[in-house]
């Protein structure tokens, strides 16, 4: 049986639910990824500018971490490979380092509230060089599955 319908049918494991209570409890924060989009921001930049601007980005996230709002970040390759299809019979390379949307690294962030994480990413120093920072919640269990757990007690209830 697949672990979702698992997890569907036997409900949230109680450790995990009661790992993440105490950790709310104790801190009153979530958590919020920053995805980095646009791998080109630095083309129309000399190695100082460049240099410059990855030294600022570097700060920002020290600061973040010193103060306790970062507790996970880094770059990623310019390229990888993308897995798609039944089974994951398709596998290609990508995603391309020349595409706008693809994404060039993550902060994970502990902060009180989305407006935080917003302010937070507007700070990003990319963003005057065309860098775009998409901002996610990061969901505490799968949203999929928490509705068709929610299907199912419906389905259950009217039977």
């Amino acid at each position: 049986m697949p672990w979702i319908i698992r997890r569907i049918i036997d409900g949230p494991k109680t450790s995990t639910i009661k790992r993440k209570k105490i950790m709310n409890a104790q801190t009153a924060k979530s958590e919020y990824m920053l995805l980095f989009r646009g791998n080109e921001w630095h083309k129309d930049l000399s190695p100082e500018e460049i240099q410059k601007v990855v030294s600022q980005w570097k700060g920002w996230f020290d600061r973040l971490t010193a103060q306790g709002k970062a507790i996970a970040g880094n770059p990623l390759e310019r390229e990888g490979k993308v897995v798609s299809g039944k089974n994951g019979r398709v596998v290609a390379d990508g995603p391309f380092a020349e595409s706008k949307e693809a994404i060039g690294g993550y902060f994970l962030l502990q902060v009180k509230s989305l407006d935080d994480a917003v302010a937070i990413a507007k700070e990003c120093p990319g963003l005057a060089y065309g860098a775009v920072v998409e901002v996610r919640p990061v969901a505490q269990e799968c949203p999929i599955a928490e509705d068709a757990l929610a299907g199912a007690q419906l389905a259950e209830a009217r039977a």
